[in-house]
């Protein structure tokens, strides 16, 4: 027998396994002896009240033994080499991409600019360490795109796109913690991922499956309307039955391309700002209501969204216990990001906090035509790295209470930023509107969350690498492009989805397409 319940319980009660299941047996009315065992199935912290609470949704067995989780790896078949997919980008999107063509047998081919998720650490290191900016391998390009070494974070609310609990699984089978299948917030941490990201490249290898790196894709082989294939280094052709474009939001070299060949591209709305480091244990006393936070709590985290002159503000990848990094792709440029290990225990908090951008902010970049949203971007990131005088990594910031007075800073926080930070005017970086906005809602913000407003906290510019600036068009049903037979735009630099898992159904959802069109079914 199986019974579902809900319980509630104290942070030091869900910690431990036997008052969980104590409380499960009472909830499905059996007594203790009677249970067979306890599947936890959704967890949560409620924050609300002046007591924190854990939530749980367990199922009860009794007189019947908990049934094994299925491998997701189990439906994968052999490759056939007759069935060639060349899949560019070695991201969330191209991994599951590959995952889900080998359910149909066919032969994966990834091709990533960037290193071995193993090797591209040294060049993160080059980064932090000394500001050295390798173009194809950094904290966005290499194998596991953009969210290996920014977090790990899985939630997502795309649950009407495919089955998040199979790319959990999938996961989970290439040593993800069982946590996540039941975390409401799940989160691996970027110091675990990235082996994930090793184990899942090797089932690819396994099956028959192709990847390689420092594969850089320089063409696509269009014939008729028809992609044939792609040019790597601008020598090498490789041809396939189909070519998906899974490149992650950052590779404007990949826009550009598809601009010169006449692929169909269009400039789509982002979000861009900065990002806002607290004290953790401040925003621990903020969202647990207490000075000191309970051991069995994690780092607590917060979501701040409010309209500002029209447009929407609102913090996004928020990092409790994490770290800003510098997420550049060129250089002379300067972009930041969030991350944090699976333990989340820096002495920070960090979010980005951004602004919604459409064609009224880019309208001066015109003259760019499909790809003005992207030099905007570009743009603003340029001035953020001019606003330094010593050509390094090292980002603008202002304390917060300064950024929304107007006024410099006399002297900066500490900070998780390893480049290190400069004290500058903000406004000498962010386009006004955007500007005008961001002071506008970090005060409301400060409204809404008591303590958020503080000197203690720091702004650091920019924000900008929210999404993709950029979607190319396709077919809503066949994922195939609009206009380019056998391309395939996928994940988030084409625009179509905004985290791992999004860009992992993405990936799932366009592989599924090509099988059907090819008959692979």
């Amino acid at each position: 027998m199986q019974t579902r319940v809900d319980i509630v319980l104290s942070p030091a009660q869900a910690a431990d396994a036997a008052a969980v299941r104590m409380a499960a047996a009472q909830a499905a009315g059996l007594p203790l002896d009677a249970v067979t065992a306890v599947r936890q199935h959704r967890r949560s912290i409620d924050a609300r009240g002046r007591s924190v609470r854990v939530r749980i949704v367990a199922d009860v067995y009794a007189g019947e033994q908990e049934p094994a989780r299925p491998s997701a790896v189990q439906r994968l078949r052999s490759a056939n080499p007759a069935r060639r997919v060349i899949i560019v980008g070695a991201g969330p999107a191209g991994y599951f991409a590959a995952l889900r063509l080998l359910e149909h047998g066919a032969t994966p081919i990834v091709l990533d600019r960037g290193k071995d998720v193993r090797a591209r650490r040294r060049d993160l290191r080059a980064i932090q360490q000394f500001g050295i900016v390798d173009e194809h391998s950094n904290y966005c390009f290499g194998e596991g795109g953009a969210g290996t070494y920014s977090d790990g974070k899985l939630y997502t609310r795309s649950h009407k796109r495919g089955s998040i609990e199979n790319v959990l699984q999938l996961l989970v089978d290439h040593g993800a913690t069982d946590d996540i299948l039941v975390d409401s917030h799940p989160h691996i941490g970027s110091n675990k991922l990235w082996l994930v990201v090793q184990r899942i490249r090797e089932t690819i290898l396994a099956h028959g499956g192709e990847v390689r790196f420092d594969a850089w894709v320089t063409d696509l082989l269009i014939h008729h309307d028809r992609v044939r294939g792609v040019v790597v280094h601008g020598t090498e052709e490789l041809l396939a039955d189909a070519v998906v474009l899974a490149t992650g939001h950052s590779a404007r070299d990949v826009m550009r391309m598809c601009v010169r060949q006449g692929v169909a591209i269009e400039s789509k709305p982002f979000a861009l700002g900065v990002r806002i480091e607290h004290p953790q244990p401040l925003i621990d006393s903020i969202q647990y209501h207490t000075s000191v936070r309970d051991p069995h709590l994690p780092a607590s985290s917060y979501k701040l969204v409010c309209q500002a002159n029209g447009k929407g503000v609102f913090s996004f990848c928020m990092c409790p216990g994490g770290i800003i990094v510098p997420a550049s792709t060129s250089p002379g440029e300067l972009v930041v990001n969030g991350m944090s290990m699976s333990r989340r225990d820096s002495p920070y908090a960090n979010s980005g906090t951004v602004v919604t951008v459409d064609e009224s902010d880019w309208a001066s970049y015109a003259k760019h035509g499909p790809l003005a949203a992207m030099e905007y971007q570009g743009a603003v990131e340029v001035a953020a790295f001019n606003s330094v005088a010593d050509a390094s990594q090292r980002a603008p910031a202002q304390r917060l209470t300064d950024y929304v007075a107007g006024r410099v800073s006399a002297s900066l926080p500490g900070t998780s930023y390893i480049p290190k930070l400069a004290s500058v005017d903000l406004r000498s970086v962010l386009p006004a509107p955007v500007d005008r906005r961001l002071r506008q809602a970090i005060g409301e913000f400060g409204r809404m969350m008591r303590g958020y407003l503080t000197e203690e906290a720091v702004v650091v510019a920019t924000e900008s690498r929210t999404s993709s600036p950029v979607r190319i068009p396709r077919d809503r049903d066949t994922y195939e492009h609009l206009g380019i037979a056998g391309l395939y735009p996928c994940g988030e630099g084409a625009g179509y989805a905004g985290g791992i898992v999004s860009a992992a159904l993405d990936g799932q959802n366009v592989a599924s397409a090509i099988a059907v069109a090819n008959g692979w079914t």
